[in-house]
């Protein structure tokens, strides 16, 4: 830290001196543009060299403490990560024997294989008992598919029978048992056995 901040105040020293020297030789700039006399002229050209040179001094020396900062920055920072990956294999390890304890302790895998078949088993029972429930007492275990399928069709024979019957004419309405329909008026003279009307008297008896 000491080194840090010796560092960085000589950093800040030298570009304050290379502001001077920027400054000092602008004004060498100006004077060489004003001066006319070329002995003069040539004394102010070995100043502004001189002044040059102690500025690109400084400069290199800015240069030369901004990369050793570079160097110290990037070595701190090194630094922490090393401790926060040494941190973090540190909890890694603690939870890791924490959970070999838990296991080894409180959830042996003999106990959950045990209790995977015990649940296996009695899912089995659950199931036997479920078909026993949804067996169909009424229905005779030894009744032939055939026998069922031979009722059907007599079922179905029956069925059309009945539906036929149903459509067909009743005996009363049919033509045959109908009397004749009368051609003669009322009154007049009819066949023998028959009324007025034409229709067949019953017979008498004596």
């Amino acid at each position: 830290m000491v080194s840090s901040s010796y560092q960085s105040c000589a950093s800040f020293w030298n570009v304050a001196k290379i502001a001077a020297l920027d400054k000092e030789l602008k004004g060498y700039k100006d004077k060489l543009k004003t001066t006319k006399n070329p002995a003069a002229k040539k004394q102010i050209q070995k100043r502004a060299m001189e002044v040059l040179k102690r500025k690109r001094m400084y400069e290199n020396q800015r240069d030369m403490a901004m990369g050793q900062q570079f160097n110290v920055d990037q070595a701190a920072f090194g630094i922490e990560s090393a401790k926060a990956s040494v941190d973090t294999v540190a909890a890694m390890k603690a939870a890791n024997t924490e959970l070999k304890k838990t296991i080894q302790k409180d959830l042996k895998i003999d106990d959950v294989e045990d209790l995977a078949d015990d649940m296996a088993e009695l899912m089995e029972d659950f199931n036997e008992i479920n078909e026993v429930l949804g067996q169909n007492f009424a229905t005779p275990e030894d009744i032939d598919e055939a026998d069922l399928e031979a009722e059907l069709d007599m079922l179905e024979d029956e069925l059309e029978e009945e539906e036929l019957e149903a459509d067909a004419t009743p005996s009363y309405l049919q033509e045959s048992q109908l009397p004749a329909q009368p051609t003669a008026a009322p009154g007049s003279k009819v066949p023998a056995n028959t009324d007025e009307y034409g229709l067949p008297m019953p017979a008498q008896t004596n």
